[in-house]
Protein backbone atom coordinates (compact mmCIF):
# COMPACT_ATOMS: atom_id res chain seq x y z
CA UNK A 1 0.00 0.00 0.00
CA UNK A 2 0.94 3.62 -0.61
CA UNK A 3 2.44 5.19 2.78
CA UNK A 4 2.77 8.29 3.49
CA UNK A 5 5.25 8.67 7.12
CA UNK A 6 5.46 12.08 8.95
CA UNK A 7 7.64 13.23 11.50
CA UNK A 8 5.71 14.77 15.21
CA UNK A 9 5.47 18.10 13.63
CA UNK A 10 4.75 16.63 9.62
CA UNK A 11 1.66 15.26 11.23
CA UNK A 12 0.46 18.24 12.83
CA UNK A 13 -1.18 19.69 9.38
CA UNK A 14 -2.37 16.11 8.49
CA UNK A 15 -4.01 15.84 11.42
CA UNK A 16 -6.21 18.72 11.44
CA UNK A 17 -7.37 17.78 8.29
CA UNK A 18 -8.85 14.55 9.44
CA UNK A 19 -10.28 15.89 12.62
CA UNK A 20 -13.32 16.28 10.89
CA UNK A 21 -16.22 13.48 10.27
CA UNK A 22 -17.09 14.43 6.59
CA UNK A 23 -13.58 14.79 5.59
CA UNK A 24 -12.60 11.34 6.93
CA UNK A 25 -15.78 9.59 5.19
CA UNK A 26 -14.37 11.46 1.98
CA UNK A 27 -11.14 9.25 1.90
CA UNK A 28 -13.61 6.30 3.10
CA UNK A 29 -15.53 6.81 -0.18
CA UNK A 30 -12.48 7.52 -2.54
CA UNK A 31 -11.36 4.26 -1.21
CA UNK A 32 -13.85 2.68 -3.58
CA UNK A 33 -12.47 4.56 -7.01
CA UNK A 34 -11.67 8.33 -7.79
CA UNK A 35 -15.09 10.87 -7.43
CA UNK A 36 -15.63 14.19 -8.50
CA UNK A 37 -17.54 16.54 -5.85
CA UNK A 38 -20.78 16.30 -7.39
CA UNK A 39 -20.74 12.00 -6.43
CA UNK A 40 -18.86 13.22 -3.04
CA UNK A 41 -22.15 15.21 -1.95
CA UNK A 42 -24.72 12.95 -2.97
CA UNK A 43 -23.10 10.24 -0.91
CA UNK A 44 -21.69 12.48 2.11
CA UNK A 45 -25.51 14.79 1.65
CA UNK A 46 -24.51 17.69 2.46
CA UNK A 47 -24.64 20.96 0.30
CA UNK A 48 -22.14 21.27 -3.09
CA UNK A 49 -20.13 23.77 -1.68
CA UNK A 50 -19.18 22.40 1.95
CA UNK A 51 -17.92 19.09 -0.06
CA UNK A 52 -15.81 21.23 -1.73
CA UNK A 53 -14.21 23.09 1.30
CA UNK A 54 -14.00 19.64 2.59
CA UNK A 55 -11.76 18.52 -0.98
CA UNK A 56 -10.12 21.66 -0.41
CA UNK A 57 -8.52 20.76 3.02
CA UNK A 58 -7.76 17.41 1.95
CA UNK A 59 -5.91 18.75 -1.26
CA UNK A 60 -3.82 20.98 0.99
CA UNK A 61 -2.88 18.63 3.39
CA UNK A 62 -1.23 16.47 0.52
CA UNK A 63 -3.98 13.17 1.44
CA UNK A 64 -5.87 13.36 -2.09
CA UNK A 65 -5.30 14.79 -5.72
CA UNK A 66 -7.86 16.63 -7.82
CA UNK A 67 -7.27 16.32 -11.91
CA UNK A 68 -9.17 17.02 -14.68
CA UNK A 69 -10.44 14.06 -16.66
CA UNK A 70 -10.52 14.47 -20.21
CA UNK A 71 -13.74 12.07 -21.49
CA UNK A 72 -15.95 12.58 -18.52
CA UNK A 73 -17.02 16.54 -19.84
CA UNK A 74 -13.56 17.35 -18.38
CA UNK A 75 -14.60 16.96 -14.62
CA UNK A 76 -12.26 17.58 -11.87
CA UNK A 77 -11.88 13.92 -10.09
CA UNK A 78 -10.20 13.20 -6.72
CA UNK A 79 -8.84 10.15 -5.90
CA UNK A 80 -7.13 9.40 -2.44
CA UNK A 81 -2.93 9.79 -2.60
CA UNK A 82 -2.30 6.91 0.18
CA UNK A 83 -3.90 3.81 2.16
CA UNK A 84 -1.90 4.64 5.03
CA UNK A 85 -0.46 7.45 7.58
CA UNK A 86 2.52 6.50 9.99
CA UNK A 87 3.56 9.41 12.67
CA UNK A 88 6.71 8.56 13.79
CA UNK A 89 6.42 10.06 17.00
CA UNK A 90 10.54 9.32 17.88
CA UNK A 91 12.93 11.23 15.58
CA UNK A 92 15.68 9.22 14.14
CA UNK A 93 19.43 10.46 14.12
CA UNK A 94 19.58 9.38 10.14
CA UNK A 95 16.80 9.00 7.63
CA UNK A 96 16.69 6.38 5.83
CA UNK A 97 18.48 5.90 2.27
CA UNK A 98 15.84 5.56 -0.41
CA UNK A 99 15.80 4.02 -3.92
CA UNK A 100 12.35 4.48 -6.38
CA UNK A 101 12.29 2.79 -9.52
CA UNK A 102 8.92 2.19 -11.84
CA UNK A 103 9.06 0.10 -15.29
CA UNK A 104 6.12 -0.51 -17.92
CA UNK A 105 4.19 -3.13 -17.23
CA UNK A 106 5.78 -4.12 -20.77
CA UNK A 107 8.75 -4.47 -19.67
CA UNK A 108 8.90 -7.43 -18.57
CA UNK A 109 11.90 -9.67 -19.42
CA UNK A 110 10.65 -13.17 -19.78
CA UNK A 111 7.08 -14.98 -19.55
CA UNK A 112 5.65 -18.22 -19.29
CA UNK A 113 1.81 -18.02 -19.88
CA UNK A 114 -1.41 -19.35 -21.14
CA UNK A 115 -4.60 -17.82 -22.46
CA UNK A 116 -7.12 -16.54 -22.34
CA UNK A 117 -4.66 -13.55 -22.81
CA UNK A 118 -3.36 -10.72 -24.11
CA UNK A 119 -1.91 -6.96 -23.95
CA UNK A 120 -3.29 -3.39 -24.69
CA UNK A 121 -1.94 -0.12 -25.26
CA UNK A 122 -3.01 3.50 -24.76
CA UNK A 123 -4.86 3.42 -28.20
CA UNK A 124 -5.81 -0.65 -28.63
CA UNK A 125 -5.02 -4.15 -29.27
CA UNK A 126 -1.36 -5.66 -29.34
CA UNK A 127 -1.35 -7.99 -31.93
CA UNK A 128 -3.76 -10.52 -31.26
CA UNK A 129 -5.84 -11.69 -28.45
CA UNK A 130 -5.57 -14.86 -27.02
CA UNK A 131 -2.40 -15.80 -28.70
CA UNK A 132 0.70 -15.79 -26.78
CA UNK A 133 2.81 -14.79 -29.66
CA UNK A 134 1.67 -11.32 -28.58
CA UNK A 135 3.37 -11.20 -25.48
CA UNK A 136 6.68 -11.53 -27.49
CA UNK A 137 5.59 -8.44 -29.81
CA UNK A 138 8.31 -5.68 -29.50
CA UNK A 139 5.04 -2.94 -29.15
CA UNK A 140 4.46 -5.03 -25.91
CA UNK A 141 6.79 -2.17 -23.90
CA UNK A 142 3.89 0.51 -24.83
CA UNK A 143 1.52 -1.88 -22.57
CA UNK A 144 -1.08 -0.42 -20.36
CA UNK A 145 -3.40 -3.25 -19.40
CA UNK A 146 -2.00 -7.18 -19.82
CA UNK A 147 -4.01 -10.55 -18.62
CA UNK A 148 -3.53 -14.43 -18.76
CA UNK A 149 -5.09 -17.19 -16.96
CA UNK A 150 -2.21 -18.90 -16.02
CA UNK A 151 1.43 -18.66 -15.74
CA UNK A 152 3.98 -15.82 -14.78
CA UNK A 153 5.82 -12.43 -15.81
CA UNK A 154 8.77 -11.62 -14.92
CA UNK A 155 10.46 -7.90 -14.12
CA UNK A 156 14.16 -7.24 -13.53
CA UNK A 157 14.51 -3.83 -12.05
CA UNK A 158 18.43 -2.48 -12.11
CA UNK A 159 20.05 -3.23 -8.92
CA UNK A 160 21.66 0.12 -7.74
CA UNK A 161 22.27 -0.71 -4.09
CA UNK A 162 25.44 1.07 -3.24
CA UNK A 163 28.43 -1.08 -2.59
CA UNK A 164 29.07 -1.21 1.51
CA UNK A 165 25.40 -0.76 2.01
CA UNK A 166 22.52 -3.31 3.75
CA UNK A 167 18.94 -3.68 2.45
CA UNK A 168 16.60 -2.37 5.42
CA UNK A 169 13.43 -3.56 3.19
CA UNK A 170 12.08 -4.22 -0.21
CA UNK A 171 8.63 -3.14 -1.56
CA UNK A 172 6.99 -3.82 -5.12
CA UNK A 173 3.33 -1.91 -5.92
CA UNK A 174 1.10 -2.45 -8.67
CA UNK A 175 -2.56 -2.56 -9.24
CA UNK A 176 -3.93 -5.87 -10.12
CA UNK A 177 -6.99 -8.00 -10.44
CA UNK A 178 -8.43 -11.10 -11.67
CA UNK A 179 -9.27 -12.18 -15.11
CA UNK A 180 -12.42 -13.50 -16.01
CA UNK A 181 -14.49 -13.76 -18.76
CA UNK A 182 -15.82 -10.22 -19.79
CA UNK A 183 -15.30 -9.13 -15.64
CA UNK A 184 -16.47 -10.70 -12.94
CA UNK A 185 -16.78 -9.30 -9.71
CA UNK A 186 -17.25 -12.95 -7.39
CA UNK A 187 -13.83 -14.12 -9.38
CA UNK A 188 -11.30 -15.20 -7.14
CA UNK A 189 -7.35 -15.46 -8.13
CA UNK A 190 -4.60 -17.13 -6.07
CA UNK A 191 -2.23 -14.32 -7.30
CA UNK A 192 1.80 -15.55 -6.31
CA UNK A 193 4.78 -13.06 -6.06
CA UNK A 194 8.44 -14.29 -6.28
CA UNK A 195 11.68 -11.51 -6.04
CA UNK A 196 14.58 -12.88 -7.01
CA UNK A 197 13.15 -16.94 -7.62
CA UNK A 198 12.26 -16.78 -4.32
CA UNK A 199 8.48 -17.76 -3.05
CA UNK A 200 7.26 -14.30 -1.15
CA UNK A 201 3.61 -15.81 -0.96
CA UNK A 202 0.11 -15.85 -2.27
CA UNK A 203 -2.93 -13.04 -2.54
CA UNK A 204 -6.15 -14.24 -3.11
CA UNK A 205 -7.89 -11.21 -5.83
CA UNK A 206 -11.48 -11.11 -5.13
CA UNK A 207 -12.41 -10.53 -8.74
CA UNK A 208 -12.09 -9.00 -12.29
CA UNK A 209 -13.37 -5.57 -11.66
CA UNK A 210 -15.87 -3.77 -14.17
CA UNK A 211 -18.90 -2.19 -14.98
CA UNK A 212 -18.04 1.15 -14.71
CA UNK A 213 -14.93 2.86 -16.16
CA UNK A 214 -11.51 3.40 -14.59
CA UNK A 215 -9.99 6.56 -13.35
CA UNK A 216 -7.68 6.28 -15.94
CA UNK A 217 -9.51 3.36 -18.40
CA UNK A 218 -9.59 4.62 -22.22
CA UNK A 219 -13.14 5.44 -23.58
CA UNK A 220 -12.52 2.86 -26.94
CA UNK A 221 -12.54 -0.08 -24.13
CA UNK A 222 -15.82 -0.73 -23.52
CA UNK A 223 -17.10 -0.66 -19.80
CA UNK A 224 -18.24 -4.58 -19.94
CA UNK A 225 -14.35 -5.59 -20.12
CA UNK A 226 -11.94 -5.49 -17.21
CA UNK A 227 -11.76 -1.37 -16.33
CA UNK A 228 -9.56 -1.25 -12.85
CA UNK A 229 -7.84 -3.34 -10.10
CA UNK A 230 -6.83 -2.77 -6.47
CA UNK A 231 -3.16 -1.34 -5.56
CA UNK A 232 -1.32 -3.97 -3.84
CA UNK A 233 1.83 -3.88 -2.62
CA UNK A 234 4.94 -6.40 -1.21
CA UNK A 235 7.08 -5.59 1.68
CA UNK A 236 10.00 -8.20 2.71
CA UNK A 237 12.29 -6.44 5.22
CA UNK A 238 13.84 -8.54 8.36
CA UNK A 239 10.59 -9.72 10.00
CA UNK A 240 8.96 -11.04 7.03
CA UNK A 241 6.83 -10.64 3.81
CA UNK A 242 3.92 -9.31 4.19
CA UNK A 243 1.31 -7.95 1.53
CA UNK A 244 -0.66 -4.70 2.76
CA UNK A 245 0.53 -5.43 6.35
CA UNK A 246 -0.51 -8.44 6.48
CA UNK A 247 1.94 -11.41 6.91
CA UNK A 248 2.41 -13.96 4.18
CA UNK A 249 5.78 -15.46 4.70
CA UNK A 250 8.56 -16.02 6.91
CA UNK A 251 10.90 -14.83 4.24
CA UNK A 252 13.30 -12.22 4.99
CA UNK A 253 14.84 -9.67 3.22
CA UNK A 254 18.46 -11.38 4.11
CA UNK A 255 17.30 -14.49 2.46
CA UNK A 256 16.96 -12.63 -1.35
CA UNK A 257 20.51 -11.96 -1.07
CA UNK A 258 20.43 -8.66 -3.44
CA UNK A 259 23.73 -7.67 -3.73
CA UNK A 260 24.61 -10.99 -5.30
CA UNK A 261 22.87 -10.01 -8.93
CA UNK A 262 23.13 -7.13 -10.99
CA UNK A 263 19.24 -6.91 -10.99
CA UNK A 264 16.27 -7.57 -8.86
CA UNK A 265 13.96 -10.33 -10.05
CA UNK A 266 10.19 -9.85 -9.78
CA UNK A 267 7.79 -12.25 -11.15
CA UNK A 268 3.68 -11.67 -10.72
CA UNK A 269 1.78 -15.12 -11.83
CA UNK A 270 -0.63 -17.85 -10.87
CA UNK A 271 0.21 -21.29 -10.78
CA UNK A 272 -1.53 -24.02 -12.78
CA UNK A 273 -1.87 -25.88 -9.62
CA UNK A 274 -3.77 -22.92 -7.77
CA UNK A 275 -6.61 -23.71 -6.07
CA UNK A 276 -8.65 -20.37 -7.53
CA UNK A 277 -6.96 -20.43 -11.09
CA UNK A 278 -8.62 -17.13 -11.78
CA UNK A 279 -5.62 -15.19 -13.89
CA UNK A 280 -4.22 -12.27 -13.50
CA UNK A 281 -4.53 -8.48 -15.16
CA UNK A 282 -1.81 -5.95 -14.48
CA UNK A 283 -2.76 -2.33 -15.15
CA UNK A 284 0.06 0.14 -16.22
CA UNK A 285 -0.15 3.97 -15.71
CA UNK A 286 -2.80 4.58 -18.13
CA UNK A 287 -5.43 2.24 -17.13
CA UNK A 288 -7.37 1.43 -14.11
CA UNK A 289 -7.35 3.69 -11.14
CA UNK A 290 -4.36 4.42 -10.63
CA UNK A 291 -1.32 6.07 -12.61
CA UNK A 292 1.80 3.93 -11.62
CA UNK A 293 3.51 0.54 -13.37
CA UNK A 294 5.20 -1.58 -11.43
CA UNK A 295 7.46 0.33 -8.44
CA UNK A 296 10.21 -0.68 -6.43
CA UNK A 297 11.30 0.85 -3.13
CA UNK A 298 14.09 -0.10 -1.26
CA UNK A 299 15.42 1.55 1.65
CA UNK A 300 19.21 0.78 2.76
CA UNK A 301 22.34 1.75 5.72
CA UNK A 302 25.26 2.06 5.32
CA UNK A 303 27.62 -1.10 6.58
CA UNK A 304 30.70 0.79 6.76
Amino acid sequence: MRTLHLTFEEAIEICKALSNEHRMSILKILTHGPKNINELTDELKIPFSTTALHVKKLEDAGLIKTEIVPGRGNQKVSYKKYERVVVDLEEKEHSPNTILFELGIGEYVHCEIEPTCGLLSETGIIHINDDTRSFYEPERKKAQLIWFRSGFVEYQFPNRLPYGTKAEELSFSVELCSEAPYHKLDWPSDITCWVNDREIGLWTAPGDFGGERGFLTPDWWATHNTQFGLLKTWVINEAGSFIDGVKISPLTISELKLQEKPYISLKLGVKKEAVNKGGINLFGEKFGNYAQGLIMKITYESTN
